[in-house]
C-alpha cells in the first residue's frame, strides 16, 4: 500500500519495477513501449529477443538495465473492438499477472501506464477505471505492502468519464455558491466566540454555524473538542465496525508505518487528506466525518472544491477510495491516503 496517480514520465521514476505496456512481439514499438527501450538500452532488446514474445493479457519480466529501476514487467493489452470481445478481462489480466510477477519478484514499488490507451484505442476513462479497479483489489486483498503508481503523462491523458465528472461539476457548482452566501451573512453576524473580529479569521478556517452551537460557550466547546482525540476516536471506531487494523489501512489507501505512528501516539495530527482517507475506510457518514475531522481540528467547507467533491462521494455512499482519488484527480486536487 498505497496507490498513487500521478503525472510524470514513467521511465524516469524510480521504483522496483515498471510495466511496459508492449506489443506481442516484446520488441519495441511506439509510445510507451519505445520509450522504455530507448531509456533501457539495447540490453533490453537483446533480452527481450530470448523471451518468445508474449500474450494478450501474459506478462514477462527483464531487467532494467539504463532505466531507474530494477526490473521492466511486459504486458501486452488488448486492442479496442467495442468492448464486445473480452476487452476488459484481457486488461484486468495484464494488471493482475503484472502485480503477481512483481510480488513473486520481491518488488515493493511498481509503475503501471494506463495499458492500452493509447494506439490500441481502449476509451480512457474505461481504461482508467479497470486500472484503478484492478490494482486496488489486488493491493486490498495482500499480506505484504506495496506501492503502485498509475502514471499519466500529462492531466489531459486522464478521464473519469462524462457522466461523473458532469454530475460532480454540478454538485461543486450548486454547493460553492450556496457555501459562499452563508459563510458570508454568518461572518458578518457572528464572529467565532473570543475572536474580536471577523478579520482575525482565516477563510479556511472557517466552520459552519452548525458546528458550533451559538448557546455553547467556547470552554464548553473545546473541552467537547479534546475530550477524545483523532487516534482515540479512530481506534474506537475500529474496534466498534469490528475492523482489522490492516483493513482499515489498507481501504484508507494508508501507509502501514504511519498507521503504526497514529495508533502509537493519541496526540497524533495527521493531515487533512489521512483524517478524511480514515473516515472514508470507515464508511462514516458526513456528520461523522466532520466529528472525525474536528477531532484532527479541520472542518469541511462548502468554499473549498475538495471539500465539496469528498461530499458528493459520501452523499451517494461510494466509499471506494481508490474511485474518489481518481475523481480528484481529473478534478486536480490532492489525493487521499497515499503517504
Amino acid at each position: 500500500m498505497p496507490l498513487q496517480i500521478i503525472r510524470n514520465d514513467i521511465t524516469k521514476i524510480e521504483c522496483d519495477a515498471i510495466v511496459n505496456a508492449a506489443n506481442e512481439t516484446l520488441l519495441g514499438g511506439g509510445g510507451v513501449d519505445g520509450a522504455i527501450h530507448r531509456g533501457a538500452g539495447k540490453e533490453l532488446l537483446e533480452e527481450c529477443k530470448t523471451l518468445g514474445g508474449c500474450k494478450t493479457g501474459k506478462a514477462k519480466i527483464t531487467r532494467g538495465y539504463k532505466l531507474p529501476c530494477k526490473y521492466v514487467i511486459h504486458t501486452v493489452g488488448p486492442v479496442w473492438r467495442g468492448g464486445s470481445y473480452d476487452e476488459r478481462k484481457q486488461l484486468e489480466s495484464c494488471y493482475k499477472n503484472s502485480l503477481a510477477l512483481a510480488k513473486e519478484n520481491n518488488c515493493e514499488s511498481v509503475a503501471f501506464p494506463i495499458i492500452s490507451s493509447g494506439v490500441y484505442g481502449y476509451p480512457m476513462d474505461e481504461a482508467m477505471k479497470v486500472a484503478v479497479d484492478t490494482i486496488g483489489s489486488f493491493l486490498l486483498n495482500i499480506h505484504d505492502d506495496m506501492l503502485v503508481y498509475i502514471v499519466v503523462y500529462n492531466k489531459t491523458a486522464v478521464s473519469i468519464g462524462n457522466k461523473l465528472f458532469t454530475d460532480i461539476t454540478e454538485y461543486i457548482d450548486d454547493n460553492y455558491v450556496a457555501e459562499h452566501t452563508d459563510v458570508y451573512c454568518y461572518r458578518m453576524s457572528m464572529p467565532y466566540p473570543g475572536i474580536a473580529s471577523d478579520k482575525d479569521i482565516d477563510s479556511d478556517d472557517i466552520i459552519d454555524s452548525y458546528d458550533i452551537p451559538i448557546s455553547d460557550s467556547i470552554d464548553d466547546w473545546v473541552n467537547n473538542v479534546i475530550d477524545e482525540s483523532f487516534s482515540e476516536m479512530l481506534l474506537r471506531k475500529i474496534d466498534e465496525q469490528g475492523m482489522k487494523d490492516s483493513e482499515c489501512y489498507k481501504k484508507a489507501n494508508i501507509d502501514r508505518k504511519l498507521f503504526s505512528k497514529i495508533r502509537s501516539n493519541p496526540q497524533y495530527k495527521p493531515s487533512k487528506t489521512t483524517a478524511i482517507a480514515f473516515a472514508i475506510a470507515l464508511e462514516l457518514s458526513l456528520d461523522e466525518t466532520k466529528d472525525m475531522l474536528m477531532k484532527a481540528g479541520y472542518a469541511l467547507s462548502h468554499s473549498n472544491k475538495f471539500d465539496i467533491i469528498i461530499e458528493y462521494f459520501i452523499s451517494k455512499g461510494n466509499y471506494n477510495i481508490f474511485e474518489i482519488n481518481e475523481a480528484l484527480f481529473a478534478f486536480d486536487q490532492s489525493l487521499l491516503g497515499a503517504l
